[in-house]
């Protein structure tokens, strides 16, 4: 057996080292080179609301399109525009479905003259729910499936969710509180959808107007009254610089939610994936719009108050009664004029009876809760 010798071993080691220091040479080279290939460009989808600039809606729009963009991943991405950017608030849903827009965020009731139904997803007949247990029945209890099969029946080729289940709206701001439902004949009043057909009913003179044209409108005496939807949309409008007398409470729209709806083509077209970022962001921003809402909503209902000297007054009970008379004509004529709305109104009403119940019958008194604590009596109706 033959000697290596240290000199002979150093020798032998040189070429070994020499193949290392040149791979590590190759290695570092490639670390260094430029990139060739180049990262793919976002799909980007153009969304219009039906939202004036300074409306909260459109900060609640925003939440939506924060977290679709976010969770994407850079390989989608949703570019928000407001109001009349494109087309009118009242035309974001035509223009969705014909490709104009690739998506939009507005409400059913903007686009209730192609179909009365529009208006039950987003402002309905009274049934006992509120806005959070009729959402539900729209994920659970079919709704969605009869929203897509009006969306069928009328040509609309969209694919819509539902967020934000909205507080009551107010009754409005009057020049001079509303005492008795009879006062409410002959008024020029602003409001939208089947809300439209029940103030017609108790003998209003309705107009339809978008958010950004009630405050000019009111000024010009083209109506006399109006409601929007909340405290801090009003007040951004500017209506207690107008008027004084804010009226809470209303069955005309009790339940309302925001339409983000999505250009169908469109839609289909992208990976399963980011079908499904779209549609679980929907239920991530209705949970953050209802957090913004209670948020700013209670506070500038206090700033109308004590800044703006706004009278703020329960709707007197006298009227929720003939809301509800003027309901019963409504439902039942539109019923017996299209049976798909009776299959509609039928739906909600077996959700309803079951879903509302076990509300009732379970929930705590609240309004007693607070009267205890806070040491404040609450204005009755």
């Amino acid at each position: 057996m033959s000697q290596v010798t240290p000199s002979s071993a150093a020798e032998q080691a040189k070429p070994a080292r020499r193949r290392f220091l040149g791979r590590a040479a190759a290695g570092a080279a490639a670390l260094t080179a430029p990139m060739v290939s180049v990262a793919q460009s976002p799909i980007v989808l153009k969304m219009q609301g039906a939202w004036g600039a300074k409306d909260i809606f459109n900060e609640m729009a925003e939440e939506y399109v924060k977290r679709v963009n976010e969770m994407a991943g850079g390989r989608l991405r949703i570019d928000y525009l407001v109001a009349g950017a494109v087309v009118k608030p009242f035309e974001v849903m035509d223009a969705t479905s014909k490709g104009v827009l690739d998506a939009s965020h507005g409400v059913p009731v903007y686009w209730y003259g192609k179909s009365k139904v529009a208006s039950l997803f987003g402002s309905g007949p009274i049934n006992g729910c509120d806005a959070p247990q009729t959402l539900a029945w729209i994920y659970r209890g079919g709704g969605l499936e009869l929203y897509n099969e009006l969306l069928k029946k009328i040509n609309l080729d969209v694919v819509g969710y539902f967020a934000m289940p909205m507080p009551t709206q107010p009754l409005g701001w009057f020049k001079k509180p509303i005492k008795d439902a009879k006062e409410l004949q002959g008024l020029k009043y602003r409001t939208v959808g089947l809300a439209a057909d029940l103030f017609q009913q108790m003998g209003a003179r309705v107009t339809q107007l978008p958010g950004g044209e009630i405050i000019p409108a009111l000024e010009k005496g083209v109506i006399d009254a109006f409601e929007f939807n909340n405290p801090t949309s009003d007040m951004r409008f500017g209506a207690q610089d107008v008027i004084k007398n804010y009226m809470m409470g209303s069955y005309h729209q009790a339940m309302e939610f925001f339409e983000i709806a999505f250009n169908r083509k469109k839609h289909d077209s992208l990976p399963k994936d980011l079908q499904a970022i779209l549609r679980y962001a929907v239920e991530a921003a209705s949970s953050s719009n209802w957090w913004t809402a209670m948020d700013n909503y209670s506070r500038d209902l206090q700033v109308l108050v004590d800044k703006h000297k706004v009278n703020v007054i329960r709707t007197p009970k006298g009227v929720f009664v003939e809301q509800l008379k003027a309901w019963d004509v409504l439902t039942k004529k539109l019923s017996d004029e299209d049976p798909f709305f009776k299959k509609v109104v039928e739906s909600q009403l077996a959700w309803a009876k079951r879903v509302a119940y076990y509300m009732f019958v379970n929930e705590a008194d609240y309004a007693l809760g607070y009267e205890h604590v806070h040491k404040v009596k609450l204005p009755t109706a």
